[in-house]
């Protein structure tokens, strides 16, 4: 393997690896290269991978060696592998978002992704727990996405999204998708790649309980996520409130 040939296919991207390509296993450095592909959108969600015959040719490596990488990446949920037809960037489908970051579901039948309908979108200047959690300066504004969530005709979730403004520029003035991980990867070029989230009970206050068509003080969980990108920024603070008298938070321990 030329390692000479190994860092010149990871140049464009060396701004982005955090250590040096010799410390690490060989893999690793190249699941690293495709990794900053996919960060710099050289490879677009939904677009075919070449073969991994391909990619060892260009990279010097073997093609065990660029397997083992693409298995890390396809474990992490970040490209497919579809049997005859290749390995594709993967897509923020609804299917996708369901099993990876929606965790709620319903104690009978089977999880869906649930539908939204949102309340208000505000752009202002981000408070202290938005700075803090979004690694953002005190001048820097965000855009809030209020929106209510339900399952079927129940309401279920009010939650409000704040997003760095800089990010995602004009994404207050128009309309809010459903699907708001598809919109930031097609349109902004920003994949979230994964999520942190704290779990608290909580008592609702009396607008979040108006919105829920439920009473004020009623219990509710309240949900906290930091969705990061691939390069590992946060991008996106999600405070959800969730009544959970139907449904449950699953999480699959592996």
């Amino acid at each position: 393997m030329s390692v000479h040939k190994l860092e010149n296919a990871a140049r464009p991207g060396e701004a982005g690896m955090p250590e040096a390509l010799g410390f690490r296993p060989l893999y690793r450095q190249v699941k690293a290269i495709f990794v900053r592909r996919l960060v710099d959108g050289v490879w677009a969600p939904g677009a075919v991978l070449p073969s991994e015959g391909q990619l060892a040719a260009e990279i010097g490596v073997s093609q065990g060696t660029v397997r083992k990488a693409l298995d890390e990446l396809a474990a992490e949920n970040l490209v497919v592998r579809r049997q005859g037809r290749g390995t594709f960037v993967a897509e923020h489908d609804e299917r996708r978002i369901l099993f990876q970051f929606f965790k709620l579901a319903p104690d009978q039948g089977a999880p869906r992704f649930p539908d939204s309908a949102v309340l208000s979108t505000t752009t202002a200047f981000a408070d202290a727990g938005e700075r803090e959690a979004l690694d953002l300066a005190d001048s820097e504004t965000v855009i809030r996405i209020r929106r209510l969530r339900s399952l079927g005709e129940r309401p279920l979730i009010v939650e409000t999204l704040s997003l760095p403004q800089r990010l995602f520029p004009g994404l207050e003035t128009g309309p809010v998708p459903n699907n708001l991980y598809s919109l930031y990867a097609g349109h902004y070029g920003i994949t979230i790649a994964h999520a942190r989230e704290r779990l608290k009970a909580v008592a609702l206050g009396s607008e979040d309980a108006t919105a829920l068509g439920v009473t004020a003080g009623d219990p509710a969980l309240q949900i906290d996520r930091l969705a990061l990108s691939l390069d590992g920024m946060p991008v996106e603070r999600r405070l959800s409130l969730c009544l959970t008298q139907e449904v449950h938070y699953l999480s699959d321990l592996r």
